[in-house]
């Protein structure tokens, strides 16, 4: 039995290898019984398929196989393969993590995160609901993981602090009670049995002080539990409501300009803020409220906490504005990455707005789309290596001082850089050029021609709840790469809009709440708030249920309008690479 347990042990820990070198001998069968150009792609999808979801390579090495297979193969030449790995969709990325890094080095977020904090107060509810807003904004402009791991230790903090301070009040009132109420002790008395020893009175004391820290860190320890859970979900929440918010968004656009060329930029930063965004306070709010039930319960003047405040409150408070204050006033360096980031939304908002023409189309683009967000991405995050950190000083001799540095710097880009996302964002842009050049894709779509007889709201509902369980145990880049020219050839073989089925999925992609591996913000509240597995599974299972409803009402109402649902568009008919 021991050399059983041994020998499954041993073939656990080598199980990548088994996977890399026994599924393509499995897949094999398919290109060499079909001898054709459609078999050969969906071998190497397959294969990329089981490598991504068992993670036994690192999801970019295996991005990077299009590069290998589809020349070898006969399906691409290597050099329209490797043109895939660096598109439009690419330099918008870097431009937005660019914003992100200077944000991060100047410590801005942790600033805006802690005004706010200051602003809504420490009772419970306001704080859990403070969290998720900062988590929130944060995350549409920074990385999920990054806005998780800096305030989650801000929350903790702040909890202890709650937690120490309520404690210590309970045990100066029960002594206080003890000392101005003799029926204090003699109610006591009545309850237990009678002592001859001359400190009952001491332990009796002693009793109700436990009780009550036990039921007070009893409290605190769900309060923990909810405030970890409310800022990793709203971290994830708030990186669908921008385009560069989270991987998925990118993936899409990139997907849509590949498959669909002529859609006329019907994705773009101000087309998806406009759907996207009032679908993600939906989703906030309904989280907080189920958050606030299962941690906090609902008793309203308890959480909220109408009234005056107490000691505890205020002593919480200073904890908070002591962090604040560690902070300092604000640098040049700090306003000067405010009003790059403020101008560089202002600039992705007014370049194509959708109802006026935006600056880009009266300016450059009346012959064609020469500038596209991306382009506005990499402009702006220019000036991040051209601005001074520090306004330049002279010395009193007339002299000028040493010259201060920018506000980034190479080395802090490439250590912050995920060089990996722009690889995978890449292999899925070679996928679906490989799926369209092979004729893949044609195929898949003439095979789910029958689901025209099913409505398309159901269709929407059904993908949704399919990719939202898909995203649990494999990353949203890979779950989205691998769903979206399939759902692509869908939509055009039934003839409903793309959109009607690749936005939903593309933010259902995000709806990772469930376990602590489905995401980053996931492992990291896990380690932080003593939570169990079943803890994450309760809370995320209606969360899961709550964003795919929400979705869907956002894609059936007002996204309904704004992208034109009712028909099908003309360009859904022209699936041909560009010209």
């Amino acid at each position: 039995m021991a050399r059983q347990i041994s020998y499954l042990n041993w073939f656990w820990y080598h199980r990548n290898y088994f996977i890399i070198f026994l599924t393509p001998l499995l897949l094999l069968a398919l290109p060499l019984h079909f001898r054709i150009s459609l078999a050969r792609c969906g071998f190497a999808i397959a294969l990329m398929a089981v490598y991504w979801c068992t993670e036994c390579m690192p999801l970019a090495v295996t991005a990077l196989l299009p590069v290998v297979l589809f020349p070898m193969m006969g399906i691409m030449e290597a050099g329209d393969v490797s043109i895939e790995y660096l598109k439009d969709s690419n330099m918008l990325f870097i431009g937005g993590l660019l914003v992100a890094i200077a944000v991060e080095h100047w410590n801005l977020h942790k600033r805006i995160a802690l005004r706010v904090l200051l602003l809504v107060g420490v009772r419970p509810a306001l704080l859990m609901m403070g969290f998720m807003i900062v988590s929130a904004f944060l995350s549409m402009w920074i990385s999920n993981t990054a806005t998780s791991a800096m305030m989650l230790p801000i929350a903790h903090a702040v909890l202890q602090q709650l937690r120490d301070t309520e404690i210590q009040a309970d045990e100066r009132d029960l002594q206080a009670s003890a000392q101005d109420n003799p029926g204090f002790e003699l109610e006591m008395r009545e309850t237990k049995p009678q002592m001859t020893d001359e400190n009952k009175p001491d332990m009796e004391l002693v009793d109700g002080q436990n009780a009550r820290r036990r039921a007070t860190e009893a409290k605190y320890e769900l309060l923990t539990k909810g405030m970890s859970l409310s800022v990793c979900y709203s971290a994830s929440i708030g990186g669908t409501a921008t385009l560069t918010g989270t991987t998925p968004n990118l993936i899409l656009k990139g997907q849509m300009d590949e498959i669909f060329p002529f859609n006329g930029g019907v994705i773009n930063f101000a087309s998806w803020f406009g759907f996207a965004f009032p679908n993600m306070l939906l989703m906030l709010v309904f989280s907080w409220i189920w958050l606030q039930f299962m941690f906090l319960g609902f008793n309203l003047k308890k959480s909220f906490g109408c009234g005056m405040k107490s000691d505890r409150d205020k002593e919480a408070y200073a904890v908070m504005k002591e962090e604040y204050n560690k902070l300092g006033s604000m640098k040049f360096a700090e306003v000067a990455v405010l009003i790059i980031f403020i101008l560089l939304v202002l600039l992705w908002f007014t370049r194509e707005p959708g109802f006026i023409d935006g600056w880009a189309t009266v300016l450059f683009n009346k012959g064609g789309s020469f500038v596209s967000d991306g382009t506005v991405a990499i402009f702006i995050s220019m000036f991040f290596f051209v601005i001074p950190s520090q306004l330049p000083r002279f010395s009193g001799d007339y002299g000028l001082l040493k010259a201060p540095p920018a506000l980034l710097n190479w080395e802090v880009v490439h250590e912050r850089m995920p060089w990996n996302i722009i690889l995978l964002l890449g292999g899925g842009f070679a996928l679906a050029a490989g799926s369209e050049a092979s004729g893949l894709s044609r195929w898949l779509g003439d095979r789910l021609a029958p689901l025209q007889t099913i409505p398309p709201f159901a269709i929407s509902m059904l993908l949704s709840f399919l990719v939202a369980t898909f995203t649990e145990c494999s990353s949203n880049t890979a779950t989205t790469t691998l769903f979206l020219p399939i759902l692509a050839s869908m939509a055009t073989a039934i003839k409903i809009h793309p959109l009607y089925v690749m936005l939903p999925c593309t933010i259902a992609a995000s709806l990772a709440f469930m376990l602590p591996v489905a995401t980053p913000p996931n492992a990291i509240a896990f380690s932080f708030g003593n939570l169990r597995v079943i803890d994450m599974v309760k809370a995320g299972f209606m969360l899961n249920i709550i964003g795919i409803l929400s979705i869907n009402l956002g894609i059936n109402t007002w996204g309904y309008t704004m992208f034109g649902m009712d028909t099908f568009p003309a360009w859904a008919n022209s699936t041909s690479s560009k010209p």
